[in-house]
């Protein structure tokens, strides 16, 4: 009884959060495609059906080891009384948007650590899709995954940020998230220039090694554009997304990074000279 009860909060959350977020991206899906919604199904069904195994994966089964990292580093990681006390003196709004900011800072970095050899056999399975939908952010190996629960919010600790814009931040990077994997062709006009839109993410996803070295934000261009890596997805509306090496059913990709290939050309990169 005590196994089933582990279980069952997070595969009810799961459940929750699939229900309103299918709810809401399935009506959008809908009104932009109108007739041709059910060609895009039957393109992506088959992804549909990894993206939503390995979501069970990773938010359901092995949810419970996941909250072991999680509790170890919120004990671990302790703010300075002096930063604690800073937050109460800052207004809700501006709380709440410096921690949206440092939370993508932290992502946009451990997303650009995925891009390099050593880690992009775990990050490979994310850009697998080649038919990009509301679900292909959950589209994560388990390694992954917890690359994530490590290190994402130690520096929203570390520095005191209240627990409710901590919570807030996370809520919107989520939702966000679940928008820009969205099949829409929208670079959001002037806001773009300051929201990574569904465009600018698709571009990320472009199955062009070079080009898929940009737009690494979740949520802000702020940390493309400051360190170099922000492209205007306008030229590239709607573009071929996937990777060389196809995409998998859930056992493929759970398995995907223990393939020879992928650590045998980890290793020659890292043992090239420089």
């Amino acid at each position: 009884m005590h196994a089933m009860e582990m279980f069952a909060e997070p595969a009810l959350s799961t459940l929750i959060t699939l229900a309103m977020t299918g709810l809401v991206f399935g009506l959008l899906a809908m009104v932009m495609k109108r007739r041709a919604i059910w060609d895009a199904i039957a393109r992506c069904r088959g992804e549909f059906a990894t993206n939503l195994g390995l979501t069970v994966v990773n938010l359901v089964i092995l949810a419970p080891l996941f909250v072991v990292p999680e509790g170890a580093i919120s004990s671990a990681v302790g703010a300075p009384d002096l930063f604690i006390g800073a937050w109460a003196s800052i207004p809700d709004i501006a709380a709440l948007l410096i921690a949206i900011l440092i939370f993508d800072f932290v992502v946009y970095w451990r997303h650009r650590l995925e891009h390099t050899p050593l880690f992009w056999p775990i990050h490979a399975t994310h850009h697998a899709d080649t038919a990009m939908h509301w679900l292909t952010v959950m589209r994560k190996h388990p390694l992954s995954k917890l690359l994530s629960v490590c290190i994402d919010v130690w520096l929203l600790l570390l520095l005191g940020v209240p627990e409710w814009a901590v919570g807030a931040a996370g809520f919107i990077r989520s939702w966000w998230g679940f928008f820009i994997h969205c099949d829409v062709p929208w670079t959001l006009g002037i806001f773009g220039n300051v929201l990574i839109s569904p465009a600018a993410h698709r571009l990320h996803h472009i199955r062009d090694e070079a080009l898929m070295g940009s737009n690494y934000g979740n949520t802000v261009t702020l940390w493309d554009k400051v360190f170099g890596t922000y492209v205007d997805p306008a030229p590239y509306l709607d573009c071929e997304t996937g990777i060389a090496e196809g995409t998998r059913g859930v056992a493929g990709e759970l398995m995907r990074p223990f393939e020879k290939r992928y650590w045998k050309k980890t290793s020659d990169e890292t043992e090239a000279p420089a």
